[in-house]
């Protein structure tokens, strides 16, 4: 019997870093039914990148077929880095010797069981990827990946009071996303798979023209996920 794993951030109406505007448009005391409106930066939570999001000319949502961010998946488990600690090519290379041109990589820290995304502490104290570890995913022949931690150091400036950090300090955009790998940040419960390779599914609503999307990301397990 497959195993789905649900790895996706639940949309939170109070958060620190990211506004979320939810309303009932209209109520059942009104005698209309039910309906909720809700609307947030669909780079929050849970939610895929699409190349535009850092390149003026890269390729929007409209361009990202299904078969570009559905397929098999492999865990490179580095959830042995330590905290405020960068991920090495020497941590991603001894977690991801099962990896395979064209999966889909899922880089798991487990953070979300160390620090909750509604805190300062998950910003500022996560790992994080470096460049050299970047390439060497996009050097594997990845399509997509997806991170359950806030992947490029440079993202505490929002907290720290920093100028807005140049493209190449966001190593994972400037090294992945503007070369055509597909990106899914903030996921979560990664803790729950217990396979090296599975089927991952990332889903992001057909937002057409735009630079991301909000996503549902699960993996399936089986006894074969080759």
């Amino acid at each position: 019997m497959p195993r789905l794993i649900d790895l996706s951030t639940p949309i939170q109406t109070e958060h620190f870093r990211w506004p979320v505007e939810r309303r009932l448009a209209k109520s059942h005391d009104a005698g209309a039914g039910q309906a909720t409106w809700a609307g947030w930066n669909v780079h929050a939570f849970t939610h895929m990148d699409s190349p535009r999001h850092v390149d003026p000319e890269g390729f929007t949502t409209d361009a990202i077929t299904l078969d570009m961010t559905v397929g098999p998946g492999a865990v490179l488990d580095v959830s042995d880095v330590p905290a405020n600690t960068a991920i090495e090519v020497a941590h991603l290379a001894a977690a991801g010797a099962h990896l395979q041109t064209g999966d889909f990589a899922l880089i798991r820290t487990r953070w979300d069981e160390r620090a909750s995304i509604d805190t300062p502490e998950f910003w500022l104290h996560a790992p994080w990827m470096t460049a050299e570890g970047s390439i060497w995913l996009r050097e594997r022949g990845i399509k997509a990946v997806g991170f359950d931690f806030p992947q490029d150091r440079c993202i505490r400036f929002f907290l720290t009071g920093e100028a807005r950090p140049p493209l190449p300090e966001h190593v994972t955009h400037f090294h992945l996303l503007a070369r055509g790998v597909i990106m899914f940040e903030y996921l979560c419960n990664t803790g729950a798979l217990r396979q090296a390779r599975n089927q991952m599914i990332g889903l992001p609503i057909r937002l057409p023209d735009s630079d991301g999307a909000p996503a549902r990301v699960i993996a399936i397990e089986t006894d074969d996920a080759s």
